[in-house]
């Protein structure tokens, strides 16, 4: 087996270096990154996934740091936890669950229910309230079940958590290899829907090059969709020449404009489809640079403005957060030739200072009131919606219901057997 460490340190490089193209790809490989620490973490018998959670954490915080504006390493590092904490709940659920139930079914054997004593309502519902105090979500529940349902001293005790154990670092691995597949099908999923927005005649503006666009409308033209491709080059880097190109191998009619035409040519476009960065709790979205007028055009025109992304590029955060950086300044060199840019320093002052300054920013925030529509690998939605398709993924909202259920579930057995005990 590879060493974990020489791993997350070969990623970290290429972090660092921006040696990776794009969020799908970079996603994947934090993905891939994080099953292999998992798989090579050794876990306690107790607090399983305290142990799971603090090793994934600690790497998914170097991860973060070595490039913060990458958003997709940040919501990857989170899917991943809410993946133990949901699998652990999940595991805690069955326990006490089956516990429960052997105790309700069999009223004879005493002796069993001394060996695995029932857990009280109580227990349940302090460690559902436990949930609602982060960061340790799962490991007082995992402290509550340890002294509860389980004796410290009993042999047969032990061997169960350490089965526990063997099968939450297996449930949680077969949950990020399903993530895993999900990035890698993102486009696919996203394309499937091309159909169902793209209709005949229409003219298509969109900005830059990005690969989920390309493959959606690629998608649409093999369904026998006739449709014009309006694309504005993405200055300095002009992505957009790119994108024209492989448009146009595929058969697409494809007309290239300047940036600062798409005001003039936005009244014959019927629709923008544009890529994105990230997407923000917020709905609003971190797209590349020129972004925000594109949409500020379609919005004076009444044209739709649609987003497609996958579910990797969902982030938690809010634009204003502190930890959210909505900008990357790049090499003056996209703009401005270095020879040109000798010519403009002033060497009579002493100190050779530049008179002209470049700014070259990478990326654009388009606030959710100027989108339509997203359109994920999970369907289309109004960027209204966006806050509770992120939660699904990342929040513990969910993981509070269930316990929720299990507290009522608990309490009634144990009003059976006080009935029962009465009689």
């Amino acid at each position: 087996m590879p060493d974990v460490q020489a791993l997350v340190n070969e990623f970290l490089l290429k972090l660092k270096k921006r040696k990776i193209e794009g969020s799908q790809a970079t996603a994947k490989q934090t993905a891939e990154l994080l099953r292999s620490v998992i798989s090579q973490q050794r876990v306690p018998y107790a607090n399983q996934a305290g142990a799971l959670i603090d090793a994934v954490r600690a790497v998914g915080e170097q991860l973060i740091a070595a490039n913060p504006v990458e958003l997709a390493v940040g919501n990857i590092v989170r899917r991943v936890l809410h993946i133990i904490r949901e699998e652990n709940l999940s595991l805690a659920a069955d326990a006490i669950g089956g516990l429960n139930l052997s105790a309700a079914s069999d009223d004879e054997d005493d002796t069993e229910q001394d060996d695995h004593p029932v857990l009280s309502a109580a227990a349940v519902a302090a460690a559902a309230r436990s949930t609602l105090r982060p960061p340790s979500l799962h490991a007082l529940l995992e402290d509550t079940l340890d002294s509860a349902a389980v004796p410290h001293t009993s042999s047969s005790g032990a061997a169960d958590k350490s089965s526990r154990g063997r099968k939450l670092k297996h449930d949680v691995i077969e949950a990020v290899n399903e993530l895993i597949r999900e990035i890698s099908t993102c486009h696919e999923q996203i394309a499937e829907q091309a159909v169902e927005h793209i209709h005949q005649n229409e003219v298509i503006l969109t900005l830059g090059r990005s690969r989920t666009v390309m493959k959606f409308l690629c998608a649409a033209k093999e369904k026998k969709r006739s449709f014009r491709v309006f694309v504005a080059e993405g200055a300095p880097r002009y992505q957009g020449h790119v994108l024209a190109k492989e448009l146009v191998a595929r058969g697409l009619q494809t007309t290239i404009i300047t940036d600062s035409a798409v005001f003039a040519m936005i009244s014959r476009v019927n629709m923008v489809i544009v890529g994105a960065h990230a997407v923000m709790a917020n709905g609003g979205v971190i797209a590349p640079v020129g972004m925000n007028m594109v949409a500020l055009a379609a919005q004076r025109h009444a044209v739709p403005f649609v987003v497609v992304a996958g579910s990797h590029k969902l982030c938690p955060l809010y634009p204003h957060n502190p930890e959210v950086l909505l900008n990357e300044l790049k090499s003056p060199s996209d703009l401005l030739d270095f020879g040109e840019f000798s010519d403009c320093l002033d060497f009579g002052s002493g100190t050779g200072s530049p008179l002209l300054h470049v700014v070259n920013p990478t990326f654009d925030y388009v606030p959710p009131k100027l989108v339509s529509l997203f359109i994920t690998d999970t369907g289309g939605h109004n960027p209204s919606y966006m806050y509770r398709l992120i939660a699904d993924y990342y929040s513990a909202v969910d993981l509070v219901l269930k316990f929720i259920f299990i507290c009522n579930f608990a309490l009634s057995i144990d009003q059976c057997l006080a009935t029962r005990s009465i009689t």
